[in-house]
């Protein structure tokens, strides 16, 4: 890492799961930007090397790394974190969603959310969180969703599976009492990443719909800021989480959803 690289972070070393676009990867941007090793994951090797081909691109200078793995998977999970080895700040990012009727939702496909969306972090947690309570520092951030606090009656696996994660992260934090280790989780919104905009594109085509004018009707009557968040609005406040400054702030929840919530939740 170059010696101008040293920034908001020092010499941080962060892991981002899934992390070679949309959150993830604007998340391992914002960290980079402010001086951190970063760590990417992705589940193939080509993926790899594109994104850290851009983020090196982006941010000039940066210390970018990856690991392919695929974190749905236990034993390809557990081969990752031994070639990983320690990091001060792990970001659990890597998820699946999809609208889907509850019905139409079998068992398979409920065991596959939980074991992306729910045991990926914990595994992650689980091999590396040990390593920051003996080190004194370290923290753990999980992107969680508004769908955890206010569950989508079309996608109602997706968001049990992501209030899972957040009870997961709310105990996590009780572990790390008297210790200068933090995890928190962020809240995001209906958010414009790269699979949202894929969505949004094949829907506005099937109904000859002009893209910006879907995006602004899907979001229009349940946001307060009327539009869709962008991927680096979210890494901003991951990148916070991140950093040295949110030093007094752990097992919380921390809203960046537009408003879709109620604001005294």
């Amino acid at each position: 890492m170059s010696e101008e690289m040293t920034g908001e972070f020092g010499r941080s070393r962060v892991f981002v799961s899934g992390s070679t676009q949309g959150i993830g990867f604007a998340s391992a941007r914002a960290c980079a930007a402010d001086g951190a090793a970063v760590v990417l994951n992705g589940r193939t090797e080509s993926a790899i090397t594109e994104a850290v081909e851009r983020l090196r691109a982006e941010v000039p200078g940066a210390a970018v790394s990856g690991i392919a793995a695929d974190l749905g998977d236990a034993g390809a999970t557990a081969e990752m974190l031994e070639r990983l080895g320690e990091v001060d700040v792990l970001i659990s990012n890597v998820g699946i969603f999809d609208v889907a009727g509850f019905g139409e939702t079998p068992d398979e496909e409920w065991e596959r959310y939980f074991e992306l969306n729910v045991m990926a972090g914990v595994r992650l947690a689980r091999g590396l969180l040990p390593g920051m309570l003996e080190r004194g520092h370290g923290r753990i951030v999980f992107i969680g969703t508004e769908s955890a606090v206010d569950v989508p009656a079309d996608m109602i696996h997706y968001g049990a599976t992501k209030a899972a994660s957040l009870a997961v992260a709310n105990g996590l934090a009780k572990l790390t009492r008297g210790t200068a280790v933090t995890v928190n989780t962020v809240l995001g919104g209906p958010t414009y990443s790269d699979g949202v905009a894929t969505t949004v594109e094949q829907i506005a085509a099937a109904q000859s719909l002009e893209v910006e004018d879907l995006k602004s009707r899907l979001v229009r009557e349940t946001s307060l800021i009327g539009r869709f968040i962008e991927p680096s609005e979210i890494a901003d406040l991951v990148a916070f989480l991140a950093g040295p400054k949110s030093s007094a702030i752990n097992g919380a929840a921390l809203r960046v959803e537009g408003g879709v919530l109620p604001t005294l939740l």
